[in-house]
């Protein structure tokens, strides 16, 4: 005996790609516009079909009516010889087929015509009827009139409309097949457009997976067509490199905070605690508290850094932004850091190329600027230069330059000079945390520009690079 196995797994596996195939949005998009093309094609048809149904009908009424008219003024002229001549000419009319034709007298018996018998489909009521009449062997629609005549006699006159059913079956079966040929090609269509969609889609999936299991710096492929996929992609990539930056951040910030503050709160415990041990005379005793005053300060300076950035980072500060005039940013910047460019015998110079605007945040702008003239008077020797240059150019942006003539940054520490809490060599033995940078390229990043450092032989120049406000 024959056992069969009915591999149960089938159906349902089809069943599940038939469902993965109905849920695509390529295959709906596709079958929707297929529907709405059958549709729109059907109203088009059927109106065009009925006007001209509507046309055909009444010009074959006028015929009927005309002939039928003819024939009863013959009658009434001439008796009934006149309206069997005027049969038997309209009947012998080799170019008229159509022509239905049929008097009877008052028990419908067949007197004249091209009919063998009265039609039983019309009744005795006189008026318009669209019977089936058997014609050499076929089937025919045909509309007629039925007319009563004096002395009771009846005529029947009417055309065969065979030829106009037929037209508007063809139309119906052309209609029906060119359905069901867009359908097929709907659905083909989908299919392609599907695989084309999904390849695309397949790419940004890949790239969120690689996100999600920690590899950050995955980007999603673009082909440099500018479609909407391409512009799709740039955007989730521009998303993604400030993910990134902002984890990257966040994850050194960590890192450096917890080593920059370990040194400082040493020193400050190791401070309170000699104090304990030793209890040295009072002015000694104020001097190591102001020692762990001034480490304390350190401390909170790091954490008010950090909370700016990350103020900044958030994109908070977005919200209040208008238009900005530079030229008395630039001023004010000028007044506040004169002095402190005296004491260290450094000239500070302003060079503005008229009045330039930007749309921003002033104070934001004014911390990002004042850090640059600060870092350069700072590491500016005695005797030298710091210059600040606003200048605008023809593409719509404004430069903001700050140069000195110090000694600069190692081309090595270029890239990284903007890092959270990096300190090139030449800061070796300076005040401060290293995120005088890091803000100045967030407040950059936040106003749409950037930031970049050149060397200006000697010396450095940070240029900040930001749209121009159009008004």
């Amino acid at each position: 005996m024959c056992r069969y196995s009915i591999p149960f797994g089938a159906p349902a596996t089809s069943w599940r790609r038939m469902r993965s195939l109905l849920r695509s949005t390529a295959v709906r998009l596709a079958f929707g516009y297929a529907v709405l093309f059958i549709l729109s094609s059907l109203l088009l048809a059927g109106f065009l079909w009925f006007r001209t149904a509507i046309y055909l009908d009444r010009e074959i009424d006028a015929v009927i009516i005309a002939d039928g008219q003819a024939i009863a003024d013959r009658l009434r002229d001439f008796g009934l010889p006149g309206a069997i001549e005027a049969i038997n000419e309209r009947v012998g009319r080799a170019s008229d087929q159509h022509a239905i034709y049929l008097l009877t007298d008052p028990t419908l018996t067949p007197m004249v015509g091209n009919l063998q018998a009265w039609p039983l489909a019309v009744r005795s009521a006189p008026g318009w009827y669209q019977i089936n009449l058997v014609r050499n062997g076929t089937l025919h629609v045909t509309r007629v009139l039925f007319v009563d005549l004096p002395g009771g006699f009846r005529l029947l006159v009417g055309r065969d409309v065979e030829d106009r059913v037929e037209v508007r079956e063809l139309i119906i079966s052309a209609l029906g097949w060119s359905s069901l040929g867009a359908l097929l090609l709907a659905i083909v269509g989908g299919l392609l457009l599907r695989g084309a969609v999904l390849r695309r889609v397949e790419a940004i999936n890949r790239t969120a997976s690689a996100i999600v299991q920690g590899d950050l710096s995955h980007r999603v492929v673009t082909r440099g067509s500018s479609d909407e996929f391409d512009r799709l992609a740039q955007t989730i990539n521009a998303m993604l490199g400030q993910i990134q930056h902002l984890i990257e951040g966040v994850r050194n910030a960590t890192n450096v905070v917890a080593h920059d503050l370990r040194t400082p709160l040493a020193e400050l415990r190791t401070r309170l605690e000699t104090l304990l041990r030793a209890r040295p005379p009072l002015p000694a005793t104020y001097e190591e508290i102001r020692y762990a005053v001034g480490d304390i300060d350190r401390i909170v300076g790091i954490f008010n850094a950090l909370l700016r950035l990350a103020e900044i980072d958030s994109g908070v500060r977005r919200a209040g932004f208008r238009r900005v005039e530079l030229s008395p940013v630039t001023t004010e910047l000028l007044e506040l850091y004169e002095p402190l460019a005296e004491d260290k015998q450094v000239a500070l110079a302003v060079e503005s190329a008229g009045e330039i605007a930007v749309r921003g945040d002033p104070d934001l702008l004014a911390q990002a600027i004042g850090n640059l003239v600060e870092n350069a008077i700072k590491y500016t020797p005695c005797g030298g230069g710091v210059t600040l240059r606003i200048t605008s150019n023809p593409e719509d942006q404004v430069g903001i330059a700050v140069t000195d003539n110090g000694p600069g940054i190692a081309e090595a520490d270029m890239t990284r000079a903007t890092e959270r809490f990096y300190r090139a060599n030449r800061a070796a033995g300076t005040e401060g945390i290293g995120l005088g940078l890091s803000v100045v390229d967030a407040v950059a990043r936040l106003h749409g520009g950037t930031l970049s450092l050149e060397d200006n032989h000697p010396g450095l120049a940070a240029i900040i690079t930001l749209p121009r406000d159009p008004d």
